[in-house]
């Protein structure tokens, strides 16, 4: 069985942080600034299968974005995650998705690169709605939050 870590951004409004501690398994919450999450990031274990790493975009209303690539100073890096199935998998759970291949230059981009550095590609950023919209996607889940 794959170990499979859960991350979010800390906030009491922030989205992510309520799905991650929804969700059953190891999770942790990353700080909100560019320094503050590399030090977050270098104290996580380095031997989790599959990383998933929640971000919120306040685009969203009722769906998610799945994100191929992270981008830092025109280094791209690429999960090894199959993206597909995610999103099958969120399908299955009542979530719509999207697979984005275009790197996003926010703190979500910046945990991303350096999660997929640290576990060799063996990550995923996903956007969701902010708390403005989490209504919106939470009783899809149906009460079940563990779609990944």
């Amino acid at each position: 069985m794959n170990k499979v870590l859960y991350i979010g951004f800390k906030g009491k409004n922030n989205s992510s942080e309520i799905l991650v501690n929804t969700l059953s398994g190891q999770h942790s919450l990353l700080t909100n600034s560019y320094s503050g999450l590399k030090r977050d990031i270098d104290k996580l274990d380095a031997d989790y299968d599959e990383v998933y790493l929640f971000g919120t975009d306040k685009n969203l209303s009722d769906s998610f974005r799945i994100e191929q690539n992270a981008e830092i100073e025109g280094i791209q890096l690429a999960t090894i995650l199959d993206l597909s199935k995610i999103a099958e998998r969120l399908a299955v759970s009542g979530i719509k998705s999207t697979i984005s291949k275009t790197a996003t230059h926010y703190l979500c981009n910046e945990a991303y690169w350096y999660l997929l550095k640290k576990y060799c590609g063996r990550a995923a950023l996903i956007h969701i709605p902010s708390i403005k919209h989490y209504s919106n996607i939470a009783p899809l889940c149906g009460g079940n939050y563990d779609f990944l």
